[in-house]
Protein backbone atom coordinates (compact mmCIF):
# COMPACT_ATOMS: atom_id res chain seq x y z
CA UNK A 1 0.00 0.00 0.00
CA UNK A 2 2.98 2.09 0.86
CA UNK A 3 2.90 4.78 -2.50
CA UNK A 4 0.26 3.09 -4.73
CA UNK A 5 -1.09 6.28 -6.16
CA UNK A 6 -1.39 9.98 -5.20
CA UNK A 7 -5.31 9.06 -3.77
CA UNK A 8 -3.89 7.22 -1.53
CA UNK A 9 -0.94 9.30 -0.36
CA UNK A 10 -1.32 9.10 4.03
CA UNK A 11 -3.51 11.89 4.81
CA UNK A 12 -1.15 13.51 7.08
CA UNK A 13 1.66 13.82 4.67
CA UNK A 14 -0.47 16.49 3.48
CA UNK A 15 0.71 18.72 6.54
CA UNK A 16 4.05 17.74 5.73
CA UNK A 17 4.42 15.02 6.91
CA UNK A 18 5.10 16.06 10.77
CA UNK A 19 1.84 13.94 12.38
CA UNK A 20 3.35 10.57 11.77
CA UNK A 21 6.80 10.28 13.94
CA UNK A 22 8.80 11.35 16.96
CA UNK A 23 11.66 12.79 15.18
CA UNK A 24 12.98 16.52 14.26
CA UNK A 25 10.81 18.03 11.92
CA UNK A 26 12.26 21.16 10.33
CA UNK A 27 9.77 22.14 7.67
CA UNK A 28 7.44 25.39 8.19
CA UNK A 29 3.83 24.57 9.32
CA UNK A 30 0.82 25.89 7.53
CA UNK A 31 -1.62 27.38 9.61
CA UNK A 32 -4.62 26.18 7.28
CA UNK A 33 -4.41 22.47 8.41
CA UNK A 34 -7.22 22.48 11.04
CA UNK A 35 -9.36 18.81 11.26
CA UNK A 36 -11.90 20.47 8.45
CA UNK A 37 -9.46 21.26 6.32
CA UNK A 38 -7.99 17.84 6.67
CA UNK A 39 -10.85 16.04 6.09
CA UNK A 40 -11.70 18.20 2.71
CA UNK A 41 -7.84 16.94 1.62
CA UNK A 42 -8.57 13.38 2.62
CA UNK A 43 -11.85 13.68 0.90
CA UNK A 44 -10.43 15.67 -2.51
CA UNK A 45 -7.74 12.16 -3.22
CA UNK A 46 -10.41 9.18 -2.43
CA UNK A 47 -10.65 7.82 -5.46
CA UNK A 48 -13.68 7.49 -7.39
CA UNK A 49 -14.35 3.91 -6.87
CA UNK A 50 -14.80 4.76 -3.16
CA UNK A 51 -16.59 8.36 -3.53
CA UNK A 52 -19.09 6.31 -5.26
CA UNK A 53 -20.03 4.52 -2.57
CA UNK A 54 -19.14 6.65 0.58
CA UNK A 55 -21.07 9.44 2.23
CA UNK A 56 -18.69 12.63 1.94
CA UNK A 57 -20.94 14.68 3.98
CA UNK A 58 -19.68 12.59 6.96
CA UNK A 59 -16.59 11.17 6.32
CA UNK A 60 -16.27 10.20 10.12
CA UNK A 61 -18.74 7.99 9.94
CA UNK A 62 -17.46 6.14 7.01
CA UNK A 63 -17.52 2.27 7.22
CA UNK A 64 -14.94 1.30 4.59
CA UNK A 65 -15.05 -2.57 5.79
CA UNK A 66 -18.37 -2.53 3.89
CA UNK A 67 -17.69 -1.06 0.53
CA UNK A 68 -16.92 -3.64 -1.70
CA UNK A 69 -15.35 -1.80 -4.66
CA UNK A 70 -12.12 -1.71 -1.87
CA UNK A 71 -9.70 -4.73 -1.25
CA UNK A 72 -8.99 -6.21 2.05
CA UNK A 73 -5.61 -3.79 2.31
CA UNK A 74 -7.50 -0.51 1.14
CA UNK A 75 -10.19 -1.19 3.64
CA UNK A 76 -7.78 -1.48 6.03
CA UNK A 77 -5.53 1.47 4.93
CA UNK A 78 -8.70 4.01 4.97
CA UNK A 79 -10.09 2.89 7.68
CA UNK A 80 -6.97 4.03 9.72
CA UNK A 81 -6.97 7.36 7.90
CA UNK A 82 -10.91 7.84 9.27
CA UNK A 83 -9.72 6.93 12.77
CA UNK A 84 -6.68 9.51 12.33
CA UNK A 85 -9.37 12.00 11.47
CA UNK A 86 -11.62 11.36 14.65
CA UNK A 87 -8.96 11.53 16.99
CA UNK A 88 -7.91 15.05 15.76
CA UNK A 89 -11.98 15.91 15.93
CA UNK A 90 -11.96 14.75 19.75
CA UNK A 91 -8.86 16.99 20.15
CA UNK A 92 -10.79 19.83 18.90
CA UNK A 93 -13.82 18.84 21.23
CA UNK A 94 -11.82 18.41 24.07
CA UNK A 95 -9.93 21.77 24.02
CA UNK A 96 -13.28 23.36 23.55
CA UNK A 97 -15.05 22.20 26.67
CA UNK A 98 -15.29 22.20 30.25
CA UNK A 99 -14.70 18.21 31.06
CA UNK A 100 -15.36 17.95 34.79
CA UNK A 101 -18.85 17.18 35.21
CA UNK A 102 -17.59 14.51 32.65
CA UNK A 103 -15.01 13.52 34.28
CA UNK A 104 -17.06 12.86 37.36
CA UNK A 105 -19.13 10.82 35.49
CA UNK A 106 -16.89 8.42 34.66
CA UNK A 107 -15.37 7.96 37.88
CA UNK A 108 -19.06 7.06 39.15
CA UNK A 109 -19.01 4.33 36.40
CA UNK A 110 -15.52 3.29 36.74
CA UNK A 111 -16.32 2.61 40.65
CA UNK A 112 -19.59 0.59 39.61
CA UNK A 113 -18.08 -1.40 37.29
CA UNK A 114 -15.39 -2.55 39.87
CA UNK A 115 -17.96 -3.38 42.29
CA UNK A 116 -20.47 -4.76 40.07
CA UNK A 117 -17.26 -7.44 38.58
CA UNK A 118 -16.63 -8.20 42.07
CA UNK A 119 -19.89 -8.61 43.40
CA UNK A 120 -20.90 -11.49 40.56
CA UNK A 121 -16.97 -12.86 41.50
CA UNK A 122 -18.23 -14.00 45.13
CA UNK A 123 -21.82 -15.10 43.73
CA UNK A 124 -20.25 -17.40 41.14
CA UNK A 125 -17.76 -18.17 42.99
CA UNK A 126 -20.22 -20.11 45.40
CA UNK A 127 -22.14 -21.57 42.76
CA UNK A 128 -19.32 -22.88 40.68
CA UNK A 129 -17.65 -24.88 43.91
CA UNK A 130 -20.46 -27.18 43.37
CA UNK A 131 -19.43 -29.33 40.11
CA UNK A 132 -17.15 -31.97 40.53
CA UNK A 133 -14.87 -31.21 36.66
CA UNK A 134 -11.57 -30.68 36.77
CA UNK A 135 -12.26 -28.58 33.43
CA UNK A 136 -14.40 -26.10 35.70
CA UNK A 137 -12.48 -26.77 38.49
CA UNK A 138 -10.30 -24.55 36.57
CA UNK A 139 -13.01 -22.02 35.87
CA UNK A 140 -13.54 -22.24 39.73
CA UNK A 141 -10.04 -21.32 40.92
CA UNK A 142 -10.10 -18.65 38.27
CA UNK A 143 -13.09 -17.15 40.15
CA UNK A 144 -11.26 -17.48 43.59
CA UNK A 145 -8.35 -15.46 42.27
CA UNK A 146 -10.62 -13.28 40.12
CA UNK A 147 -11.47 -11.66 44.06
CA UNK A 148 -8.22 -11.71 44.90
CA UNK A 149 -6.97 -9.85 41.81
CA UNK A 150 -10.67 -7.85 42.13
CA UNK A 151 -8.84 -6.79 45.88
CA UNK A 152 -5.86 -5.41 44.21
CA UNK A 153 -7.16 -3.44 41.56
CA UNK A 154 -9.36 -2.03 43.34
CA UNK A 155 -6.77 -1.34 46.20
CA UNK A 156 -4.76 0.46 43.58
CA UNK A 157 -7.74 2.53 42.24
CA UNK A 158 -8.13 3.67 46.43
CA UNK A 159 -4.24 4.50 46.30
CA UNK A 160 -4.35 6.43 43.58
CA UNK A 161 -7.26 8.49 44.81
CA UNK A 162 -5.78 9.39 48.11
CA UNK A 163 -2.79 11.17 47.58
CA UNK A 164 -0.86 13.08 49.79
CA UNK A 165 0.92 15.90 47.24
CA UNK A 166 4.15 16.45 49.70
CA UNK A 167 4.44 12.87 50.44
CA UNK A 168 4.21 12.14 46.93
CA UNK A 169 4.31 15.14 44.56
CA UNK A 170 3.93 13.61 41.34
CA UNK A 171 0.54 11.33 42.30
CA UNK A 172 0.26 8.05 42.50
CA UNK A 173 -0.30 6.69 39.14
CA UNK A 174 2.17 4.20 39.06
CA UNK A 175 0.46 2.54 41.47
CA UNK A 176 -2.06 1.44 38.68
CA UNK A 177 1.07 -1.23 36.42
CA UNK A 178 1.99 -2.60 39.68
CA UNK A 179 -1.34 -3.69 40.53
CA UNK A 180 -1.78 -5.12 36.89
CA UNK A 181 1.22 -6.68 37.00
CA UNK A 182 -0.11 -8.55 40.30
CA UNK A 183 -3.05 -9.25 38.67
CA UNK A 184 -1.23 -10.87 35.55
CA UNK A 185 0.98 -12.60 38.28
CA UNK A 186 -1.68 -14.39 39.87
CA UNK A 187 -3.46 -15.45 36.54
CA UNK A 188 -0.32 -17.17 35.29
CA UNK A 189 0.20 -18.62 38.43
CA UNK A 190 -3.80 -19.62 38.06
CA UNK A 191 -2.95 -21.48 34.66
CA UNK A 192 0.33 -22.91 35.92
CA UNK A 193 -1.36 -24.72 38.84
CA UNK A 194 -4.25 -25.95 36.33
CA UNK A 195 -1.51 -26.90 33.81
CA UNK A 196 0.23 -29.59 36.53
CA UNK A 197 -3.56 -30.71 37.70
CA UNK A 198 -4.40 -31.91 34.31
CA UNK A 199 -1.21 -33.38 33.34
CA UNK A 200 -1.02 -35.25 36.80
CA UNK A 201 -4.40 -36.48 36.18
CA UNK A 202 -3.68 -37.64 32.36
CA UNK A 203 -0.44 -39.79 33.68
CA UNK A 204 -2.31 -41.65 36.46
CA UNK A 205 -4.93 -42.58 33.72
CA UNK A 206 -7.71 -42.65 36.20
CA UNK A 207 -11.16 -42.69 34.65
CA UNK A 208 -13.19 -40.77 37.27
CA UNK A 209 -16.98 -41.42 38.02
CA UNK A 210 -19.50 -40.11 35.91
CA UNK A 211 -21.70 -37.18 36.72
CA UNK A 212 -25.49 -37.94 38.11
CA UNK A 213 -28.54 -36.13 35.98
CA UNK A 214 -28.94 -33.89 38.71
CA UNK A 215 -25.03 -32.44 38.64
CA UNK A 216 -25.20 -32.41 34.88
CA UNK A 217 -28.41 -29.71 35.09
CA UNK A 218 -26.77 -28.02 37.76
CA UNK A 219 -23.47 -27.31 35.80
CA UNK A 220 -24.92 -26.73 32.84
CA UNK A 221 -27.40 -24.17 34.42
CA UNK A 222 -24.52 -22.84 36.32
CA UNK A 223 -21.63 -22.35 33.67
CA UNK A 224 -24.70 -21.02 31.43
CA UNK A 225 -25.59 -18.46 33.42
CA UNK A 226 -22.00 -17.39 35.00
CA UNK A 227 -21.20 -17.09 30.75
CA UNK A 228 -24.09 -15.02 29.96
CA UNK A 229 -23.25 -12.81 33.53
CA UNK A 230 -19.77 -12.27 32.22
CA UNK A 231 -20.29 -11.64 28.91
CA UNK A 232 -22.64 -8.58 30.14
CA UNK A 233 -19.90 -7.53 32.17
CA UNK A 234 -17.02 -7.69 29.18
CA UNK A 235 -19.92 -5.40 27.58
CA UNK A 236 -19.81 -2.85 29.92
CA UNK A 237 -16.29 -2.56 31.15
CA UNK A 238 -14.49 -2.26 28.24
CA UNK A 239 -16.35 1.31 27.02
CA UNK A 240 -14.62 2.49 30.24
CA UNK A 241 -11.35 4.67 29.36
CA UNK A 242 -9.74 3.53 32.80
CA UNK A 243 -7.09 0.85 32.31
CA UNK A 244 -7.61 -0.84 35.80
CA UNK A 245 -11.98 -1.38 34.45
CA UNK A 246 -10.42 -2.41 31.11
CA UNK A 247 -8.37 -4.86 33.14
CA UNK A 248 -11.45 -6.18 34.36
CA UNK A 249 -13.24 -6.52 31.24
CA UNK A 250 -10.19 -8.45 29.92
CA UNK A 251 -10.64 -11.03 32.55
CA UNK A 252 -14.28 -11.39 32.39
CA UNK A 253 -13.77 -12.03 28.53
CA UNK A 254 -11.29 -14.22 29.15
CA UNK A 255 -13.88 -15.88 32.13
CA UNK A 256 -16.39 -16.10 28.88
CA UNK A 257 -13.65 -18.41 27.21
CA UNK A 258 -13.08 -20.33 30.05
CA UNK A 259 -16.23 -21.27 30.79
CA UNK A 260 -17.33 -22.34 27.65
CA UNK A 261 -14.69 -24.32 27.30
CA UNK A 262 -14.49 -25.79 30.63
CA UNK A 263 -18.57 -26.93 30.60
CA UNK A 264 -17.82 -28.48 26.68
CA UNK A 265 -15.06 -30.88 28.36
CA UNK A 266 -16.97 -31.17 31.11
CA UNK A 267 -20.02 -32.40 29.24
CA UNK A 268 -17.49 -34.20 26.77
CA UNK A 269 -15.38 -36.05 29.40
CA UNK A 270 -18.23 -37.29 31.21
CA UNK A 271 -20.61 -38.25 28.33
CA UNK A 272 -17.60 -39.39 25.53
CA UNK A 273 -14.26 -40.03 26.57
CA UNK A 274 -12.72 -38.85 30.72
CA UNK A 275 -9.53 -37.56 28.90
CA UNK A 276 -11.39 -34.51 27.17
CA UNK A 277 -11.64 -33.06 30.56
CA UNK A 278 -8.37 -32.61 31.91
CA UNK A 279 -7.17 -31.84 27.99
CA UNK A 280 -9.65 -28.94 28.02
CA UNK A 281 -7.96 -27.74 31.47
CA UNK A 282 -4.61 -27.61 29.75
CA UNK A 283 -5.97 -25.77 26.75
CA UNK A 284 -7.39 -23.22 29.34
CA UNK A 285 -4.16 -23.19 31.43
CA UNK A 286 -1.69 -22.41 28.16
CA UNK A 287 -4.72 -19.87 27.38
CA UNK A 288 -4.54 -18.23 30.70
CA UNK A 289 -0.17 -18.43 30.76
CA UNK A 290 0.06 -17.04 26.85
CA UNK A 291 -2.60 -14.05 27.78
CA UNK A 292 -0.42 -12.80 31.04
CA UNK A 293 2.59 -13.29 29.29
CA UNK A 294 1.77 -11.00 26.78
CA UNK A 295 1.72 -7.45 28.88
CA UNK A 296 2.95 -4.23 28.33
CA UNK A 297 2.64 -1.49 25.34
CA UNK A 298 4.29 1.94 24.17
CA UNK A 299 3.05 4.95 22.70
CA UNK A 300 1.84 4.24 18.95
CA UNK A 301 2.26 6.38 15.92
CA UNK A 302 -1.34 7.25 16.44
CA UNK A 303 -1.03 9.14 20.00
CA UNK A 304 2.05 10.56 18.28
CA UNK A 305 -0.54 11.93 15.80
CA UNK A 306 -2.68 12.96 18.17
CA UNK A 307 -0.36 14.70 20.27
CA UNK A 308 1.43 16.78 17.20
CA UNK A 309 -2.02 17.97 15.83
CA UNK A 310 -2.19 19.58 18.89
CA UNK A 311 0.57 21.50 19.37
CA UNK A 312 0.31 22.36 14.83
CA UNK A 313 -2.79 24.20 16.42
CA UNK A 314 -1.55 27.09 17.82
CA UNK A 315 -1.02 29.76 15.71
CA UNK A 316 2.02 31.36 17.35
CA UNK A 317 3.99 27.89 16.42
CA UNK A 318 6.72 28.10 13.67
CA UNK A 319 7.61 24.63 13.40
CA UNK A 320 7.97 21.22 15.29
CA UNK A 321 11.24 20.04 16.29
CA UNK A 322 10.74 16.79 18.21
CA UNK A 323 7.40 15.38 19.48
CA UNK A 324 7.90 12.06 22.20
CA UNK A 325 5.59 10.18 23.79
CA UNK A 326 6.82 6.89 26.33
CA UNK A 327 4.94 4.98 28.71
CA UNK A 328 5.86 5.63 32.32
CA UNK A 329 3.31 3.67 33.90
CA UNK A 330 0.02 2.67 31.98
CA UNK A 331 -0.20 6.41 30.51
CA UNK A 332 2.21 8.55 28.48
CA UNK A 333 4.75 11.06 29.48
CA UNK A 334 5.33 13.43 26.85
CA UNK A 335 8.43 15.86 25.34
CA UNK A 336 7.56 18.18 22.74
CA UNK A 337 9.78 20.66 21.56
CA UNK A 338 9.00 23.58 19.58
CA UNK A 339 10.21 26.89 17.62
CA UNK A 340 8.42 30.43 18.37
CA UNK A 341 9.57 33.48 16.56
CA UNK A 342 12.76 34.95 17.73
CA UNK A 343 10.92 38.49 18.38
CA UNK A 344 8.87 36.89 20.45
CA UNK A 345 8.78 38.57 24.29
CA UNK A 346 9.77 35.61 26.73
CA UNK A 347 6.18 36.74 29.28
CA UNK A 348 4.66 35.33 25.89
CA UNK A 349 6.24 32.39 25.17
CA UNK A 350 6.04 31.15 28.83
CA UNK A 351 2.16 31.67 28.27
CA UNK A 352 2.25 29.69 25.12
CA UNK A 353 4.69 26.88 26.53
CA UNK A 354 2.62 26.30 29.78
CA UNK A 355 -0.98 26.21 27.79
CA UNK A 356 0.31 23.77 25.30
CA UNK A 357 1.27 21.85 28.41
CA UNK A 358 -1.76 22.31 30.04
CA UNK A 359 -3.91 21.12 26.56
CA UNK A 360 -1.65 18.11 26.08
CA UNK A 361 -2.09 17.01 30.10
CA UNK A 362 -6.16 17.24 29.75
CA UNK A 363 -5.49 14.23 26.99
CA UNK A 364 -6.37 11.30 28.79
CA UNK A 365 -3.53 9.16 27.31
CA UNK A 366 -1.38 11.45 29.13
CA UNK A 367 0.41 11.60 32.54
CA UNK A 368 2.78 14.52 32.07
CA UNK A 369 3.67 16.93 29.43
CA UNK A 370 6.85 18.76 28.78
CA UNK A 371 6.92 21.63 26.61
CA UNK A 372 10.54 22.95 25.50
CA UNK A 373 10.68 26.02 23.74
CA UNK A 374 13.30 27.28 20.96
CA UNK A 375 13.92 30.05 18.45
CA UNK A 376 15.41 27.55 15.91
CA UNK A 377 15.45 24.00 15.15
CA UNK A 378 18.83 23.38 13.51
CA UNK A 379 20.82 22.66 16.80
CA UNK A 380 22.02 19.16 17.55
CA UNK A 381 20.54 17.11 19.82
CA UNK A 382 19.83 18.88 23.52
CA UNK A 383 19.79 15.72 25.54
CA UNK A 384 22.15 12.44 25.26
CA UNK A 385 20.52 8.83 25.39
CA UNK A 386 22.51 7.10 28.48
CA UNK A 387 23.31 3.36 27.32
CA UNK A 388 24.72 2.63 30.60
CA UNK A 389 24.40 3.27 34.32
CA UNK A 390 26.59 5.79 35.77
CA UNK A 391 29.14 5.35 37.83
CA UNK A 392 28.69 6.07 41.68
CA UNK A 393 30.95 8.78 42.94
CA UNK A 394 32.91 8.56 46.16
Amino acid sequence: MDGDSEAKTPLLAVAGKMLGGSGRRSRSLSRGYSVNSLREEFVSRLPDKVRSAADLESVSLIDFSKTSALTPGEKEYYGKQVATLKSFEEVDSMLQSDEIEEDLAEQAQQEGAMKISNYANVVLLAFKIKSGSIAIAASTLDSLLDLMAGGILWFTHLSMRNINIYKYPIGKLRVQPVGIIIFAAIMATLGFQILVQAVEELVEDDDSENLTTSQMIWLCTIMLSATAVKLALWLYCRRSGSDIVRAYAKDHYFDVITNVVGLVAAILGDKVCWWIDPVGAIVLAIYTITNCVACGTSAPPEVLQKLTYLVIRHPQVKRIDTVRAYTFGVLYFVEVDIELPEELPLKEAHTIGETLQIKLEKLPEVERAFVHLDYECEHKPEHSVLNRLPRNQD
